[in-house]
């Protein structure tokens, strides 16, 4: 994977609707902003009941949207990432269609989980309690077989999205059909989304329990065959994902982007710093993408909350979000939890500019802080526009998620791109990913509970970035050649703000 800022985005709702329309503006407008990109689903279908997030077919490309010959030939000009969907398929897929009409007669019989696949004598009261869920209710679906029996299907997240049985063969030949399908279009680098609750045992929380961890390490080995790197998408209690990392490739640091507003709101540096020290260094940093703003990434384990707290204090935690829903008037209220459609409950709908309040220089400072830590950043298309909550798109289709998922026009999203705020923007991207200072080593000064400093090194050049999250303000300083460049957020950081004391993550 390339050192350098990559973008995520779909296919159809960012200047255009094809593969094509695509490759030309990663060629063209975009042209060596990114060193990747990840191309949210683009699987038959493209607009399902959960915008490509339950295929009917995970092999083929979206008419629609393209072909993929379309894929390759993106793959020639940009790195590509591209989402293995590996929990669940559609229930309009020809392969539970199959198993709907002949039962066991059926070779796809086994291919589904069932619920008495996990539970053969049926499950306690207290086993389904265990069963953690990102939505209330059961996660089972009881379907009519042609044949006159009655079924519990497994449905993680919607009735129309039929769980995986993972461990049997015939869960293992649909995984390795995605990653010869990827491999011969030249995709080099695979998300797996909701790996977290492929495997299931009874009296366990279904969600990653140490056969998920096995099952991760063994679809990773089977990837690297292809030499496709792996990233895991996981929302869970940070340490979770300390471990993760361990396993793979790549990890998403989903902490970052509420910590980022806990810092700002609260005018402190001191949970974001400790998170600075521990998080992993194989991290895709991310503020933004096509979910909502992770909250349980940095709250207490649901397991255990007192002898496993969060990043930050719960009651802060909890004033956080009425923050955002302040700073949003009402919008992302409307959007999120059980007012909208949303998988996802323990997530906050809404774009990160909004959740910033629409402050240009914070929201540039973030991501200045977003580009300084180790690993890959990635921004999300309607973060690259700086772009504000679409509650018309939210009205219209009563999903929470909608409001960060706008349809840009070929024509605004060229508008956008002249903005003042966009270019500087892109401005960073463009530092970050040439700059020879971030291929050497990073520190980090912590000059109060207040005030931090990041400084990347190789040789003679660097980069520093300072932050006061009491004032609101930063600066960067870069070399360039014989001089010294900067870039201000908000004014220069005063001096007396950065008087260097030792500091105690325990105050």
């Amino acid at each position: 994977m390339k050192n350098k800022v990559q973008l995520i985005t779909y296919v159809n709702r960012f200047g255009g609707q094809t593969l094509k329309d695509l490759h030309g503006l990663m060629t063209g407008s975009l042209k060596d902003v990114f060193g990747a990109v990840h191309i949210l689903p683009f699987f038959l279908p493209i607009d399902g009941a959960d915008a490509g997030f339950d295929p009917i077919d995970h092999t083929l490309v979206d008419p629609k949207v393209g072909c993929w010959s379309d894929v390759e030939a993106l793959a020639q000009d940009v790195d590509i990432m591209a989402d293995v969907i590996v929990n669940h398929m559609s229930a309009e897929s020809p392969q539970f269609q199959d198993v709907l009409g002949r039962g066991a007669a059926s070779p796809y019989d086994k291919l589904f989980l069932t619920k008495d696949d996990v539970f053969p004598l049926g499950p306690t009261q207290d086993e389904l309690s265990a069963i953690y869920r990102p939505r209330p209710g059961l996660p089972f679906t009881k379907k009519m077989l042609g044949t006159g029996e009655e079924r519990d299907y497994w449905t993680t997240f919607t009735p129309q999205q039929i769980d995986i049985n993972v461990e049997r063969v015939e869960g293992e030949v649909h995984l390795d059909g995605i990653l010869r399908q990827f491999r011969e279009a030249g995709i080099r680098i695979i998300r797996l989304d909701a790996v977290g609750y492929a495997v299931k045992r009874p009296g366990s929380s279904c969600f990653m329990i140490p056969e998920t961890y096995a099952f991760i390490d063994r679809l990773k080995s089977r990837a690297r065959e292809f030499a496709i790197e792996v990233l895991v998408e996981v929302h869970s209690y940070y340490r979770q994902q300390i471990e993760v990392a361990k396993l793979v490739d790549w990890v998403y640091d989903f902490a970052l982007p509420p910590l980022l507003l806990h810092a700002f709101a609260f005018k402190t540096a001191k949970y974001l710093a400790e998170w600075i020290r521990i998080r992993p260094s194989n991290a895709l940093s991310v503020l933004d993408t096509h979910d909502g703003i992770g909250i349980i990434d940095i709250g207490a384990d649901a397991t255990d909350r007192m002898a496993r707290p969060g990043l930050v204090p719960a009651k802060e935690l909890d004033a956080l979000i009425e923050i955002i829903h302040k700073r949003t008037k009402g919008e992302s209220r409307q959007a999120t939890g059980s007012a909208a459609s949303n998988l996802d409950l323990y997530q906050v709908n809404c774009t990160f500019f909004d959740a910033m309040e629409r402050d240009v220089e914070r929201y540039l400072l973030a991501r200045a802080i977003q580009f300084f830590l180790p690993g890959i950043p990635q921004i999300y298309y309607v973060g690259l526009m700086c772009g504000t909550n679409d509650v018309d798109l939210l009205r219209k289709t009563g999903v929470g998620r909608d409001i960060n998922r706008h349809y840009y026009s070929r024509e605004e999203l060229e508008r956008h791109l002249e903005t003042a705020p966009v270019r500087r923007l892109l401005e960073l991207i463009r530092l970050r990913n040439t700059h020879a200072a971030f291929s050497g080593k990073m520190t980090m000064d912590i000059f109060s509970d207040a005030a931090l400093a990041l400084r990347w090194s190789k040789a003679a050049d660097w980069a520093q970035l300072v932050v006061n999250f009491e004032q609101g303000c930063g600066e960067l300083r870069y070399t360039d050649g014989i001089h010294i460049r900067q870039f201000i957020f908000s004014g220069v950081v005063e001096e007396a703000a950065l008087q260097h004391k030792p500091y105690n993550a325990a105050e």
